[in-house]
């Protein structure tokens, strides 16, 4: 049942290889890695170094389908893969598939004109710049984005980009050089015709970035996350993406694969974290015997392994589904694994916290970051109460139908 391809197959064997040799064992040095105060938004030495490792083994751009741009692997191929890079919050950038890069190299490799991949899509694919997604609002509630107010104005052969975004992850790297903003072209336009998506160079004059914010108290270097002031930003009218008016159809198209990597990523941090519960209490004792044998230990354990399978089959059907029928088919369980995996993996860090005492909240564990990491995506690509709306107007719809 969802058993990958024979290329899979071999590039997950490739890919095991890879985090045992060069990801794992470096992990401490990366955390511990300081470069130059005035270079702190740079991606340090030693990342870049297996980033070359990694593409020389061919383990580069996995998660794009289209062949010309990766090996043109599936969803479902593809989510077998993410689940291993998610187990190290460095993997994901040693292999070129971390986000929000990847999310924007496919609306470019999918909506992008010739010119556009020629000047963006390209050096993204190579790992030579880097890109953020501006969307969210500070000032609207953008869970509905209806709500977004920043303008794209067309003046002449120029859009004119007025507004402040936030959340807007990968900006403060000092190599992203391009972000996807979407904003409000057409206020009179039907509610979902509105909205559109332009590229907005970060050198352009107007753009600000004005701060960073934190995540729970981690600045997530080298890429972090930045609010952003568009000040009047004078942008060629090419920019635009696929059109006034197609900023939902983009999104629709860009946010179904990427919720798929977010939960199979979480998927695999939960594994590990299970992984490192057992080891733990496996060789401690409280009280005269092992932790392992304290009854309310092994429940959490049992519970931990039976909700990270659970919702690993959820995620994996989601992605059969996205390929067999496409992404509006598949809405009702992208909307449910976006609601099921990252609960799922805050249960089970919360509960591999609790077992390691004070250290799991210390920084001599990857579980405190691994925590902040799934709480914030209950928010990230819609909160949890939007998702389980869609999915409680999808089911009383279909039993509208059945009456």
């Amino acid at each position: 049942m969802f058993e990958m391809t024979g290329k899979a197959a071999a590039l997950r064997e490739k890919l095991l290889t890879f985090m045992d040799e060069h990801v794992y064992p470096n992990e401490a040095v990366l955390k511990a890695e300081s470069p130059d105060p005035d270079k702190q938004w740079s991606t340090p030495p030693l990342l870049e170094e297996l980033k070359a490792k990694a593409r020389e083994a061919g383990l580069w751009n996995l998660f794009l389908p289209d062949p010309d741009h990766g090996p043109g692997l599936s969803n479902l191929d593809y989510a077998h893969l993410c689940e291993i890079m998610g187990r190290s919050s460095a993997a994901p950038e040693v292999f070129n598939c971390s986000a929000p890069d990847t999310g924007n190299m496919e609306t470019l490799a999918l909506y992008g004109s010739d010119e556009q991949k020629q000047e963006w899509l390209t050096p993204l694919l190579a790992g030579e710049i880097r890109s953020c997604f501006s969307m969210t609002e500070p000032e609207v509630a953008s869970s509905d984005a209806t709500n977004i107010q920043t303008e794209i104005r067309l003046d002449g052969n120029e859009y004119v980009v007025n507004g402040r975004k936030w959340w807007s992850s990968g900006a403060l790297h000092d190599k992203c050089e391009i972000a996807i903003v979407m904003g409000r072209t057409d206020p009179e336009a039907d509610r979902h015709k509105q909205q559109s998506m332009i590229l907005v160079p970060l050198d352009a004059e107007g753009v600000t970035v004005e701060r960073h914010l934190s995540v729970f108290g981690y600045d997530h270097k080298p890429h972090g996350h930045a609010e952003i002031n568009y000040d009047n930003v004078r942008v060629p009218a090419s920019n635009i993406l696929l059109g006034e008016g197609r900023g939902f159809e983009i999104a629709q198209g860009r946010l179904g694969p990427g919720r798929i990597h977010h939960c199979m990523r979480l998927v695999g941090l939960a594994e590990r974290a299970l992984e490192a519960m057992c080891e733990r209490v496996s060789a401690r004792t409280a009280f005269g015997k092992r932790i392992s044998d304290q009854g309310s230990i092994r429940q959490d354990i049992a519970r931990s392994r039976c909700e990270i399978d659970q919702a690993r089959l959820l995620t994996m059907q989601a992605a059969a589904m996205m390929d067999r029928h496409g992404n509006k088919v598949a809405r009702r369980e992208i909307a449910m694994i976006k609601v099921v995996a990252p609960e799922m993996a805050c249960n089970v860090i919360d509960r591999a916290i609790q077992a390691f005492g004070a250290a799991g909240v210390s920084q001599d564990t990857f579980l405190a970051s691994a925590y902040a990491n799934a709480r914030s995506l209950r928010l990230a690509d819609g909160p949890d109460e939007v998702h389980r709306n869609a999915i409680a107007r999808m089911e009383l719809k279909a039993a509208a139908e059945r009456a």
